[in-house]
């Protein structure tokens, strides 16, 4: 195979699929977030900070380019006298993350149909 150079529309059927993958979404711990809120459908602080390995401020600042982007809804209350911290997907992160899902999809596809043993 050869690639020609040209910008590509990352909507268009034959754009590569990297393109399309979105920057918010795709960074590791923000991956790890909507995944884990999407199989919780509402998921406590201190539970994201454990699973994901970070440091209290760490994950804060993720949560806030989601929150920002619409992805996520952050709620504070109290469970007794603690207070919580409570992380739910929206519909609009729901579909984000699917999006995202379904980009790494087509990526996987294409190293899988991709021969290129005789090009090495």
């Amino acid at each position: 195979m050869t690639a020609e150079a040209g910008a590509p529309d990352p909507h268009e059927p034959s754009a590569h699929p990297v393109t399309g993958l979105d920057d918010v979404v795709h960074q590791r711990v923000r991956l790890g977030i909507l995944t884990i809120a999407h199989e919780a459908r509402r998921v406590e602080f201190g539970y994201l900070r454990a699973q994901l390995q970070l440091t209290a401020g760490n994950l804060s600042k993720h949560l806030g380019v989601l929150e920002t982007a619409g992805l996520i809804e952050i709620e504070k209350g109290y469970e007794g006298k603690r207070g919580r911290t409570w992380i739910t997907l929206t519909a609009a992160g729901s579909t984000a993350l699917a999006e995202e899902i379904e980009r790494l999809k087509l990526l996987i596809a294409r190293l899988e149909t991709t021969d290129t043993t005789e090009d090495r």
